[in-house]
């Protein structure tokens, strides 16, 4: 039986475990969290994502079909982790998408220089953040037609 680490559809990047249990939990109503890999700071979303650190001899190849990425992490923020993935011809095709907390035009302007493929603002009420992260889930995994 396959590895579940190397069938990774979901990569959700996020320090709030209370952000993160919401998001598996509205992923989960739509059967759309078998998959899904949470990691709590940058260094380890890189780890994961290169196959280093704990996650040595995972290979570049199995990639997600979507990163989740929050901003605010310790450790390597999210543009920082953003800039590494698309700077890398192995996994720059890879979807990031970026839910955060953060309103800055800023941060917005930089994900998308970086090349971020969509930036999502977190809604503050717990059924809007659930609604949001069920449809993000349905179009990145059921709709979007991803690179071979």
């Amino acid at each position: 039986m396959a590895d579940p680490v190397q069938q990774v559809e979901i990569l959700l990047v996020e320090d709030n475990p209370s952000d993160a249990e919401l998001c598996v939990r509205a992923l989960k109503k739509h059967n759309l969290a078998n998959k899904l890999v949470w990691v709590k700071d940058g260094a380890e979303a890189l780890d994961f994502v290169f196959g280093t650190g704990a996650y040595e001899g995972r290979s570049v190849s199995d990639k997600p079909k979507v990163i989740l990425l929050d901003l605010r992490l310790p450790k390597v923020d999210g543009l920082q982790v953003l800039r590494r993935i698309k700077a890398d011809d192995r996994t720059k095709i890879i979807p990031v998408v970026v839910v955060t907390s953060s309103k800055e035009d800023r941060d917005v302007t930089e994900s998308y220089k970086l090349g971020v493929n969509s930036y999502i603002s977190k809604p503050v009420g717990f059924e809007e953040f659930a609604q949001t992260m069920s449809r993000l889930g349905l179009y990145w995994l059921l709709i979007n037609r991803p690179p071979t």
